[in-house]
């Protein structure tokens, strides 16, 4: 039962993000270059997709995996404070597979050590500790790591990561594992979305649960911290407002982050792939942090909510038929559309074509207010919004119009074409059954014979004479 309520909760939450998962994308210009083969950089307030470069180019997505992992974990264990014992068989055969061991990171773990679930998806997400991450896929997929991968595989064609394709659970590298910085922005937008996810995280440093006192003997200084160097305040490369989410370093695939930060109540998500690991010197240079901060610091200084279109601008006309006067309404935006907007771009550089109406006419009578179409805004060739259009005024029937209408629709309807039908047929009958009565008249009737009259003689009278 609780599982089942934790996946009504999980489903409850998630409703709001679906829509977020088809963000439409602006990807305004930017004056200033990132040095990451591949980057995204998403509003989270709208979903909107505000900056992209090279997107959906297939990259190695090192520990960024460990997102979905963590995803993978969040949904299908019910018990969080479940106590798992390391065991080097899980781990080891990772570590003998892996062609560059400088890749391996380094945390403080020991064979042996007992860590509860919960613990384990801190030290994953905050160190992209194999021990971890495989630990946890051994126990979820029940002793198989390979049904967990396909439980990861399964889970990104779900929520629409459709250039993604999982390995393994821990990142270290695959070359038949990749991903896209797309892909890795829409599974974080919906891991933002899953119970806890965004707590672990986004955590800076974490004391595990369970002592340990063997292995650790100082149980209060055993801390596990972050490898995003952006949330750490004595750092160089600290970031006001920035939060987790995750790096991921590999020889063979650069530098990646993914990484939040809001500042008055704006919040945005990068997602930086590929990035160099140094200069042309040869200088070590986090170049993932300085594309991430100069994405976060173009979108808090460039971006702010514009009304791209008023509610009482005409922007097109109908046909009328049977209106008293003009045969044409004008229509306006049902709402205003108000969105995010980069304000070095010109609002007349969005396109607003012709509405599209539901009929090629309408009827009087018309009132205002009534919706007759939509119309669809665009910028360089995306759509960025679609509002229904309505009626600007009222439009009265004109009488004689709509009489003349109704004569000329009932002598042409097929009412009035078999009404007459039946007319000149019934007619027809009548005139025929006339005839047939006349001449059955004429046969039935009998001839007079000729009566010749012969005047009466008073006999009284003759004998007088």
């Amino acid at each position: 039962m609780k599982k089942f309520l934790s996946i009504i909760a999980s489903v409850i939450l998630l409703l709001p993000i679906m829509s977020t998962l088809k963000a439409k994308a602006l990807n305004f210009p930017m004056t200033t270059p990132i040095n990451s083969e591949s980057a995204v950089l998403v509003n989270l307030d709208t979903g909107t997709i505000v900056h992209e470069k090279d997107a959906d180019a297939k990259q190695l997505p090192g520990p960024l995996v460990n997102i979905m992992t963590a995803v993978v974990v969040l949904e299908n264990c019910d018990d969080l404070s479940k106590e798992i014992t390391l065991d080097p068989d899980v781990y080891t055969p990772v570590y003998n597979a892996m062609d560059d061991p400088d890749d391996l990171p380094s945390v403080d773990l020991n064979d042996g050590d007992v860590l509860t679930v919960e613990d384990l998806l801190y030290c994953m997400m905050l160190t992209s500790s194999v021990e971890a991450s495989q630990s946890l896929a051994y126990y979820v997929g029940e002793s198989d790591p390979d049904k967990f991968v396909k439980m990861m595989n399964d889970k990104a064609a779900e929520i629409g990561m459709n250039n993604t394709k999982f390995t393994n659970a821990h990142g270290m590298f695959d070359a038949n594992q990749y991903t896209t910085a797309r892909d890795m922005a829409v599974l974080t937008q919906y891991a933002l979305n899953v119970p806890l996810f965004s707590t672990i995280a986004c955590t800076v440093t974490y004391n595990p649960v369970v002592p340990n006192p063997d292995r650790h003997p100082n149980h209060s200084t055993w801390l596990w911290k972050h490898t995003n160097i952006m949330t750490d305040p004595d750092d160089d490369e600290y970031y006001m407002g920035a939060k987790g989410i995750k790096t991921a370093n590999l020889t063979k695939a650069g530098r990646n982050i993914v990484v939040e930060a809001s500042k008055d109540g704006n919040n945005y998500l990068a997602v930086l792939m590929k990035a160099p690991f140094s200069d042309a010197d040869g200088n070590a240079t986090f170049y993932h942090i300085q594309d991430a901060c100069t994405l976060f610091d173009w979108a808090f200084s460039s971006f702010s909510y514009r009304v791209i279109l008023d509610k009482s601008t005409e922007v097109g006309s109908l046909e009328v038929t049977l209106a008293d006067g003009r045969d044409y309404i004008l229509v306006r935006p049902k709402d205003e559309v108000l969105m995010l907007w980069c304000d070095d771009i010109d609002l007349k550089l969005i396109d607003r074509p012709t509405p599209k109406f539901y009929k090629d006419s309408v009827q009087a009578p018309v009132k205002a207010g009534e919706p007759l179409g939509t119309l669809t805004l665009s910028y360089s060739g995306e759509e960025i919004a679609t509002v229904e259009v309505v009626a600007v005024s009222d439009v009265k029937r004109s009488f004689s119009k709509y009489n003349l209408e109704a004569a000329k629709r009932f002598i042409g309807s097929k009412w009035f074409s078999t009404a007459l039908k039946i007319s000149i047929i019934l007619s027809l009958l009548y005139i025929a059954l006339c005839i047939y009565s006349l001449i059955m008249f004429k046969r039935r009737a009998k001839p007079l014979k000729p009566v010749y009259a012969v005047p009466k003689i008073n006999k009284k009278k003759k004998n007088d004479k």
